[in-house]
């Protein structure tokens, strides 16, 4: 519920209303109020906007919405302040809903992008992004908030972002993270406005190859600079008697060659690098050559790893293949 009515709350005698200024916040949400809603509550409009002036006890953050405090909002408040602008049936969507889905990779936005049916006559004022829609989902509540879905949140997102890395970011965080199938994405792009999606249909092309990362989306990249054929990713590698090998990041099943894409951020941790330790131990035992390459050289030098990829591969070539096989994970 956008509005309060009048009956819902004990209505005050005029001139009265700031004697009870505890019915006024609980009328609000989280102190964001229409000023029709405080009309009904006996607070003249007048009134209303006049103590909205520098210096005064309340705020005016859109149009026909007021804060009813003079401290910097927060953006529970902003984003309360948005949906009472917009309207009955609102949905936060873009990079604000995707936080409130949990995702982190977002970058930092002042923005509230909100959904409104097709025929809504409301229009984007401050801070506020609104896009009217024809295709409005079906609500997902979080913390009380109206959000939309976080496929149709994830892209609304990208669909505005203009540089690779962080629709790169978001996108392999709402799968690994948030849990989409790269085919929901694809499907959700197919259906919704073609308008910036260039750079959000490219990065896809790499997360639906099996990608789980900014890092293994260069990977793919510099991979295809070495004419080799193309890898598997992210497959576990078992003996031909049935030991768990390793799940290489990328893996030549030719000629038994993985590649693995090390930071130096994951071997700060005492027990992830005996992990790395223990899984090139069993690479080593079972035959299979490994490159090593660190995130930062995909970007710095992508030419040079691609030779040394070129190296290994035909290193891999010129050795019996190893007796190792891909195990497809259990759907």
């Amino acid at each position: 519920m956008l509005g309060v009515r009048a009956t819902d709350h004990r209505v005050m005698r005029r001139g009265h209303w700031a004697d009870d200024q505890q019915v006024l916040q609980q009328a609000s949400r989280h102190g964001a109020i229409r000023v029709a809603t405080l009309a009904e509550l006996g607070v003249p409009p007048r009134t209303a906007y006049r103590r909205c002036v520098p210096g005064g006890p309340w705020q005016r953050p859109l149009p026909g919405v007021l804060l009813l405090g003079n401290m910097d909002p927060t953006r529970r408040q902003l984003t309360e302040a948005a949906l009472l602008y917009a309207g009955p049936d609102a949905l936060v969507t873009g990079l604000e809903a995707c936080t409130r889905h949990g995702l982190r990779n977002t970058p930092a936005d002042e923005r509230v992008h909100l959904l409104v049916p097709d025929g809504r006559k409301v229009h984007s004022s401050g801070y506020v992004v609104i896009e009217r829609t024809r295709r409005l989902p079906e609500q997902v509540v979080r913390d009380g908030v109206p959000l939309a879905p976080l496929t149709r949140s994830v892209l609304d997102a990208c669909r505005r972002l203009k540089a690779f890395d962080p629709v790169r970011a978001l996108l392999t965080e709402a799968v690994q993270r948030g849990g989409l199938h790269p085919h929901w994405l694809l499907h959700e792009l197919e259906m919704g406005s073609q308008r910036g999606t260039a750079i959000p249909r490219e990065v896809l092309k790499d997360v639906t190859a099996g990608a789980r990362s900014v890092a293994e989306i260069d990977a793919m990249r510099v991979w295809r600079r070495t004419g080799l054929p193309q890898p598997v990713w992210n497959m576990p590698l078992h003996h031909d008697h049935g030991a768990y090998v390793a799940t290489p990041d990328a893996w030549c099943d030719e000629v038994g060659l993985a590649w693995e894409i090390d930071s130096f951020e994951f071997h700060f941790r005492r027990a992830d690098y005996a992990d790395t330790v223990s899984r090139n131990a069993r690479y080593a035992a079972a035959g299979v050559v490994v490159v090593q390459t660190v995130p930062n050289r995909l970007r710095n030098e992508p030419d040079a790893v691609a030779a040394e990829l070129v190296a290994a591969y035909r290193a891999a070539e010129a050795r019996p293949r190893p007796p190792v096989h891909l195990r497809p994970r259990a759907s």
